[in-house]
This record gives C-alpha cells, sequence and structure tokens, in this order.
C-alpha cells in the first residue's frame, strides 16, 4: 500500500512568483497592480519572460 504523500505549498509560491501571459486573469490582476494596460504587460511578459519581478520592473513599478 502506498503512502501520501505530504501536501506542501511550495507549488503555490513558485506560482505566484510568475505571470501567466495567456491566463485574462493574471494578466488583469497585473495590468490594474500596476496601472498599464493589458496589452503592455503581455508584450512585457513576452519581451523579459514571465518572472513576475521581471515584468514589474519593465512596466516600471
Amino acid at each position: 500500500m502506498a503512502t501520501a504523500k505530504k501536501k506542501t505549498a511550495r507549488g503555490r509560491k513558485q506560482d505566484r512568483a510568475k505571470v501567466a501571459g495567456r491566463q485574462k486573469y493574471e494578466v488583469g490582476y497585473e495590468s490594474k497592480k500596476t496601472g498599464r494596460s493589458a496589452s503592455a504587460v503581455k508584450k512585457a511578459v513576452k519581451k523579459v519572460g514571465n518572472s513576475r519581478k521581471r515584468v514589474e520592473k519593465r512596466l516600471g513599478r
């Protein structure tokens, strides 16, 4: 019989550090947070990658 795996918050923490450029709610959240348009957020994700820190830095936050 297999033992149950221990649940951790690691996946959730890694997910928060990224911006999913194709997810409307994530782009909208970042747009509202930085005060920039959704298209500007998408362009920033395309330019610098999906790291939230780099995207916010690119958007001038």
